[in-house]
């Protein structure tokens, strides 16, 4: 699967995703707000969520919470939106080299669709055993409706919308982390979906063509 990591959303239309605001990245409501008819929604969770990823820090800055891809490098490179609350003393299995400490974790807390906080101790993914999140639509046995090429111009669409511009790095404005094309789906990977997001794209594409996965999911 095709992914594009560190993915900021911007709120200019092209024809398809419509989003209010307009080029300079200003978005069409605040973080966690209910979104109006036709904007982006940015959901912020209700309750508790388990976050599956890298706390990443450079010296001199606060820490992040990395849900995407991670550059394989040493000492490795990602981006995500702030975590608060993180005590590099109280965890195990952290590293640090070149003025970045990191650790991959699982961490319970709450998101407020700009920020992460920290609620329960988190545990070394090493020694964590998740359990298995099985999406029936990805069964290789019932693969989705749409061909390859029609996928593929779903995704010029979501790209020329501009969900993609380098020059925004504020993660309170971001929510899409990757797409690719799995199992006759277009996938849209996001940072946290409480149903808004899937139900935005169903209304712009129609049903049964777009995945919309969660990093953040509810701990209930």
């Amino acid at each position: 699967m095709r992914t594009r990591v560190l993915v900021i959303l911007a709120a200019t239309t092209a024809g398809l995703l419509a989003l209010s605001g307009c080029a300079n990245g200003t978005p069409g409501s605040a973080p966690g707000s209910a979104a109006a008819p036709g904007e982006f929604p940015r959901p912020a969770a209700t309750g508790e969520v388990l976050a599956q990823g890298t706390v990443l820090q450079k010296d001199g800055e606060d820490p992040q919470l990395c849900l995407g891809s991670v550059a394989d490098s040493y000492p490795p490179q990602c981006g995500g939106p702030p975590i608060l609350g993180w005590d590099w003393t109280s965890v195990e299995q952290a590293e640090s080299a070149s003025g970045v400490t990191w650790g991959s974790y699982a961490i319970t807390g709450t998101w407020d669709a700009a920020a992460f906080t920290v609620t329960q101790p988190p545990v070394p993914l090493s020694l964590y055993d998740p359990i298995a999140q099985i999406d029936p639509r990805l069964d290789p046995a019932t693969p989705g409706p749409s061909e390859e090429s029609a996928l593929r111009a779903l995704q010029e669409e979501l790209h020329a919308a501009d969900y993609y511009p380098a020059q925004y790095t504020d993660w309170s404005e971001a929510a899409i982390l990757g797409d690719g094309q799995q199992n006759g789906y277009l996938v849209i990977d996001v940072i946290y979906d409480d149903g808004s997001i899937q139900q935005f794209f169903d209304d712009q594409w129609g049903d049964g063509l777009v995945i919309v996965r969660s990093a953040l999911r509810p701990t209930g």
